[in-house]
């Protein structure tokens, strides 16, 4: 769909009501079960090594946000009774929404509490708001790609904060506005880069059966509690880590290597912790989207479980042919999974959302499922991005050298794992409720995936390894 055919577009003109569309499924399960405690917020980080201009940037991201319309969006309201949540479709935005903090130490710290902590209101168009954080050579704050002693340079950077509600917007489509208005201000060409190719052998494995998975009747393991904090909401913890190699040749991509690096590291951890071994089920994205200009934008990716049987996981010392063997059952999993068609969240929840009964009633039906649901509720999410594929060239700004995502952690997961690569180097988020995990909780989590992630390189010692996101 293109701008010109879009329904906030025929909306326009003097006297006529502004574009009404129906929330989709995925909106609207959010939308019934939303927290003030632990708002639904994707957040997402872009690292430049210079400042963009703050005139020429808003007026970049204002022209973005005309470009792919459908950003443009706030809640319409409605009776109790109505059998439909609507978004309505506005032609402009109506609230600022690129700022610019001022510099203070520590600000890059405050952004991501704010990141976590304050959804944009639905009811404001757009449900998203762009912070550019300058960087200031005395914080204490450094991200992982700064070493310790290192020299500031002239202008230490800056970094943009976007804030996603999560109800409206997922992560791909607001970095598809991203990248526009990054060709808009820098005008250079931010095309989506062409996905990577898999080796032949990798093709041969596709075409086997897969594996068989285990089953999804018995209710999965949780995450066990570390030392919670007394306050609610989500804590974070970025790193930067090498992208993990792979032998050549591999079935496995390295999606599959972060699937067996977290179900590993929550196996790990769990054990720790004395938890009853169980069997894992760890939700993974999938995002079927173009990349380029006419990437529909909204909530578009679809949900699907990846199993791991508990004698899989079980405590041992991993051999490389242990993680091989995993890390093929895996590949398996997920090729079966992804190439499933099933609706975004399932046959259930579009059951559960057809306009029949007011949205007040299906509201309450919808969180008391999701309680009662809660044991079944999968372990963990892991939301790989991929290979970031705009280069988010800002022009005197620079190009962006390091992004980072995070996806809500609320109970009953209570731990989302995020990574995204960018400039050859693998840029992971852990997020986690507080009621859950604390910050040295999270650092120790981040230990085990680094260590795990590594053991999958060697599955083949002896052989020239290489590969890519």
């Amino acid at each position: 769909m293109t701008a010109l055919e879009h329904p906030a577009r025929r909306a326009e003109g003097p006297g006529r009501p502004p574009a009404r569309v129906p929330f989709p499924v995925v909106d609207e399960v959010s939308r019934h079960c939303l927290q003030e405690e632990e708002p639904e917020t994707v957040h997402i980080e872009v690292h430049l090594p210079g400042t963009p201009d703050p005139d020429r940037l808003r007026a970049a991201f204002a022209e973005a946000l005309r470009r792919h319309p459908r950003i443009l969006m706030r809640e319409a309201r409605g009776p109790w009774y109505r059998r439909r949540y609507e978004w309505e479709l506005t032609p402009d935005p109506d609230v600022e929404v690129v700022t610019f903090p001022p510099p203070e130490p520590d600000a890059l710290k405050r952004a991501r509490e704010r990141a976590l902590a304050e959804a944009p209101p639905l009811t404001s168009s757009p449900p998203i708001r762009l912070e550019v954080v300058a960087r200031v050579p005395s914080d204490h704050d450094a991200t992982p790609e700064e070493g310790e002693g290192s020299t500031p340079a002239k202008d230490p950077g800056s970094v943009l904060f976007l804030t996603i509600n999560h109800t409206a917007l997922d992560g791909p489509a607001c970095l598809r506005v991203l990248a526009t208005a990054a060709e808009l201000y820098g005008g250079k060409d931010n095309s989506p880069a062409a996905p990577p190719s898999r080796a032949p052998a990798a093709q041969q494995a596709a075409e086997e059966p897969p594996a068989d998975a285990p089953s999804g009747l018995a209710p999965p393991a949780r995450v066990a509690k570390g030392a919670p904090e007394p306050s609610p909401g989500n804590g974070m913890l970025v790193a930067e880590l090498p992208v993990p190699k792979r032998p050549k040749g591999s079935p496995f991509t390295v999606n599959d290597q972060l699937m067996v690096a977290t179900a590993l590291m929550i196996a790990h951890w769990n054990r720790e912790h004395g938890a009853r071994p169980r069997p894992f089920r760890i939700t993974m994205p999938v995002d079927d989207r173009p990349r380029d200009a006419t990437m529909p934008i909204g909530n578009g990716t679809r949900l699907v479980e990846v199993p791991f049987s508990t004698e899989e996981l079980a405590a041992r010392d991993w051999s490389p042919e242990d993680i091989r063997d995993l890390l093929r059952r895996t590949s398996e999993r997920t090729r079966a999974l992804k190439a499933l068609s099933r609706p975004q969240l399932g046959h259930g929840a579009t059951l559960l959302t057809a306009p029949v009964l007011p949205v007040t009633l299906r509201a309450a039906v919808t969180r008391g499922l999701r309680k009662a649901a809660a044991p079944w509720t999968s372990t963990t999410l892991l939301s790989n991005i991929g290979r970031v594929p705009y280069a988010l060239d800002f022009g005197d700004a620079g190009r962006a050298h390091a992004v980072w995502f995070s996806a809500p952690a609320r109970l009953p997961r209570g731990l989302t794992v995020t990574t995204a690569s960018t400039a050859g180097r693998l840029h992971l988020a852990l997020r986690w409720s507080k009621t859950l995990l604390s910050h040295g909780d999270g650092a120790h989590l981040r230990d085990l995936f680094e260590h795990y992630l590594h053991a999958t390189e060697h599955t083949e010692p002896h052989e020239t390894h290489g590969g890519s996101t």
